[in-house]
């Protein structure tokens, strides 16, 4: 298989731990509510199902799990008056690396600043969509990364799918070189046995990858290669940049359209990753005070590097062989894409993917893809739920996860503001909820200053 790598499902508090009796001193530094009953009085509750913020909100806790909205605060209750603030789920991270891009073609974990970083910005629930040695990941010639491992064929994906079954893995990622015979091999076991495949594909286009049974397709248009004019049959195009091929395509008649049906009538997800596209575009995004702050000075210095590379005008007359990058366009190109696929009925998910140039940072990603989600045609309730009740319905978790109802776990977001009309309030977050105990997000944040990129 010319790469498939093990993706987990993580679901994460912090360090560890969803027991306040058995957090660890380190852990209990960033711990700013915890008691058995908590009750939020006063606060606006977007339950991430779509409908209409609702005000002046009672949220009980009890347990770690969400008792009652509405109703008497109990005796007991410790009580967290919030007029003026919002309450949305957990954010379910659905592209959510737990490394970061540190040059020459090696992706280094971050598990000391990730999980943090991911907690206090609202992401209670990721799925990794990847994750760099975990045993070492699975790769064939053309790997972008000098960590993978390769592997030889159809037969060695079944063996490989289920060796990382056995070792709990329930969700899997093909790369872009891999043939028809090897997905089609890797996707049969994993179903066999209950698990999903999702894909950054290139030698496959996405009409394919949803014949042949995938799940989901990571990134949308940008990656699709099928509508490349030099495609040829299961091979990744060695193409110069087909972006500015990419900008010209209409997403809203004729092969696009044709496409997006087929994925919504074989029942195949895709994951919006927004905030990495970003930074490929001249100009865009502002860059954030937070984002330099949390990265070491090596990482800084060479991000804002990359930055400076992307708008050269120089680089981009030798590379697109034009004065203006298509990458804007292109952008433009994949919200549109990206709107289109979930008007037509189809499973839009949210994450971040914390690689490309660099600064896309863990959590702060995961905003920042609501926001572009906004900027794509949602209205902000539309962007919070696909960035929490998509994500929950697609790992099979909506009965725990994903909306504020009474049963389900007590992840929860209390954010200063009010994103439902304002969505860059979003970035206000102030305390996040894991299994009902309250997090300091200024704490966690403060505690990975310069971290990021670290090795």
């Amino acid at each position: 298989m010319q790469k498939l790598t093990a993706t987990t499902v993580f679901l994460f508090l912090c360090i560890t731990s969803s027991s306040s009796q058995s957090l660890s001193p380190e852990v209990h530094k960033f711990v700013k509510f915890d008691a058995p009953v908590i009750a939020l009085t006063h606060v606006r509750i977007i339950d991430g199902t779509g409908a209409p913020a609702r005000e002046d909100q009672t949220l009980i806790l009890s347990h770690g799990k969400i008792e009652s909205v509405g109703g008497a605060v109990p005796k007991d209750a410790q009580v967290l008056d919030l007029p003026g603030y919002t309450v949305i789920p957990g954010l379910v991270g659905m592209h959510d690396h737990l490394f970061y891009p540190v040059g020459s073609g090696v992706f280094a974990d971050m598990p000391f600043s990730f999980p943090r970083l991911y907690l206090a910005s609202g992401v209670t629930t990721i799925r990794t969509t990847g994750s760099i040695e975990p045993y070492t990941d699975l790769e064939g010639p053309g790997t972008f990364a000098v960590q993978l491992h390769e592997l030889t064929g159809p037969d060695d994906a079944t063996r490989t799918v289920n060796y990382w079954l056995d070792e709990g893995i329930d969700n899997f990622k093909a790369y872009m070189f891999i043939t028809p015979a090897e997905l089609s091999a890797a996707i049969a076991v994993a179903h066999k046995r209950g698990a999903k495949v999702t894909g950054h594909l290139c030698s496959i286009g996405f009409r394919q990858a949803a014949q042949i049974g995938i799940d989901d397709l990571e990134h949308g248009l940008m990656e699709d290669t099928e509508f490349l004019p030099w495609k040829k049959p299961d091979v990744c195009p060695e193409t110069p940049d087909s972006t500015e091929s990419l900008s010209k395509i209409d997403v809203q008649a004729g092969p696009v359209r044709e496409m997006i049906l087929d994925l919504v009538q074989h029942h195949v997800s895709v994951t919006s990753t927004l905030p990495v596209y970003e930074m490929f575009v001249p100009g865009r995004p502002t860059i954030q005070q937070r984002v330099l702050d949390a990265l070491s000075p090596d990482a800084r210095s060479s991000f804002l590097d990359n930055k400076v590379w992307v708008g050269d005008s120089s680089v981009i007359q030798k590379r697109y062989k034009m004065p203006v990058s298509p990458w804007a366009a292109a952008f433009k190109k994949e919200m549109e894409f990206e709107y289109a696929f979930a008007k037509a009925g189809g499973l839009l998910l949210a994450g971040e993917d914390p690689t490309g140039i660099g600064g896309v940072l863990a959590g702060f990603g995961d905003q920042r893809e609501v926001e572009l989600l906004v900027e794509a045609g949602f209205t902000p309730l539309e962007a919070i739920h696909i960035a929490t009740s998509n994500g929950a319905q697609y790992l099979g978790e909506a009965d725990r996860i994903g909306t504020i109802a009474p049963g389900k776990q007590a992840d929860l977001v209390i954010i200063k503001g009010d994103p439902s009309h304002k969505i860059a309030d979003i970035e206000n977050v102030e305390t996040v909820f894991k299994d009902g105990i309250g997090y300091d997000s200024t704490k966690l944040i403060e505690s990975v200053r310069e971290q990021v990129g670290r090795r």
